[in-house]
């Protein structure tokens, strides 16, 4: 027997394990302290009354031998399947058939486990900074990866692969800088993947946060590019699903790899829980959406005071704006870990050290607005002993 040695080169920790390490370990030694978590984008707020109900149905349905159900299609149900098209991309002048939707337990599984479908000799172009899950899958598939900096120079806009890229990771809204892309932007990057034979792997996860409109909320509002990309969603930060777990990836039958998709999903994956797919479907009535749409407004609203306030006690701060995310400087070039500490340690804060999402990220911290509007307030107050 033989282990995978490109799982024994990743980093000791994940990096949010490492975030959660040094917390825990300062709780323990300071039980009576009220720490603020503004690192980690887990949502907040309770999930609306519609979708709550929902599960409860579901889960009565599994109680009455009429309406039971075991085990669903591994594609999804179909009547989400089609809401999905109906809602996120008919309007938007978008064509898909259900075949081309699958259903997830969130869009962190399938960006690890659509790998699957590609050769180890492909080669893979990441953004840096980027979300460590790209990285890390890749790196456990031994595959060569080509970094394309976002540098704050560049207002942290990645430049097209100088080498064959064959694989591309891109997430926009990004996570961590908040930075978006113009329908332009994103046509250079559909045009390379064309010349070159590419496929885009697009995470699509804080789509619902863009307010601009000449920023595109899915790729495929650009021609040509459902023959060239994979667009990856989630519920999670959409609907407040992160403990619900359930969301959806497109992948076009003009890629040529729709079948193979269905065929691994087939073959090592039982579908997304027929409770949390009842919970999906619900955010698509006028109840659903105006829950969720209150929400949106209330973490897009506590951006704003997140930025504005670091803004205001000297700080340069990137994002918050169409994104969820605030891409923060730290002061006087200090190390993105040395940072984490001092506010740890100093005002109870926990952010994300901007290095942890790759070297281009060092000298920032990711703050997140899906904490609520008190504890920004109060770790605004916090840090004016900083500044």
């Amino acid at each position: 027997m033989q282990v995978n040695t490109h799982l024994q080169q990743l980093k000791g920790n994940y990096l949010f394990t490492e975030i959660a390490n040094r917390t825990q370990a300062y709780q323990q030694a300071h039980p009576e302290a009220n720490v603020l978590r503004l690192g980690i984008g887990d949502v907040t707020l309770p999930l609306p009354p519609v979708i709550i109900d929902a599960m409860h149905r579901a889960v009565e349905d599994l109680a009455h031998a009429e309406t039971f159900r075991g085990y669903g299609p591994e594609q999804g149900y179909h009547w989400l399947r089609q809401a999905i098209i109906d809602n996120d991309y008919t309007p938007r002048g978008i064509n898909l058939t259900p075949e081309e939707v699958f259903i997830s337990d969130g869009a962190g599984s399938d960006l690890g486990n659509l790998s699957e479908l590609f050769d180890a000799a492909n080669s893979v172009a990441i953004l840096e900074p980027s979300y460590p899950a790209y990285v890390d899958t890749n790196r456990m598939a031994g595959r060569e990866i080509i970094w394309l900096p976002c540098l704050e120079e560049h207002n942290f806009y990645p430049d097209l692969p100088k080498q064959k890229a064959d694989i591309i990771y891109l997430c926009f809204p990004n996570n961590p800088t908040g930075t978006v892309l113009t329908r332009d932007e994103l046509a250079r990057w559909i045009e390379y993947a064309r010349t070159n034979h590419s496929i885009i792997l697009i995470d699509a996860a804080y789509e619902a946060f863009i307010e601009d409109p000449n920023i595109p909320h899915s790729i495929y509002e650009i021609d040509g590019a459902q023959e060239v990309a994979i667009e990856i969603r989630s519920f999670s930060k959409t609907a407040g699903f992160t403990a619900v777990r359930c969301g959806y990836t497109v992948v076009p039958k003009a890629t040529g790899l729709q079948a193979m998709w269905s065929r691994r999903q087939c073959t090592k994956f039982n579908g997304a829980s027929y409770i949390s797919q009842r919970a999906a479907l619900a955010t698509y009535t006028p109840e659903g959406k105006a829950g969720i749409q209150a929400n949106l407004n209330s973490y897009k609203q506590t951006a704003r005071i997140l930025s504005a306030g670091l803004c205001a006690l000297g700080y340069t701060v990137y994002g918050g704006k169409n994104a969820p995310y605030i891409w923060c400087k730290t002061p006087d070039k200090m190390d993105s870990w040395a940072f984490f500490d001092r506010l740890l340690n100093q005002c109870q804060i926990v952010c994300t050290p901007g290095v942890g999402f790759g070297n281009a990220g060092q000298g920032f911290v990711r703050f997140s607005a899906f904490s609520n509007r008190k504890d920004v307030e109060e770790a605004l107050k916090r840090m004016k002993t900083l500044a």
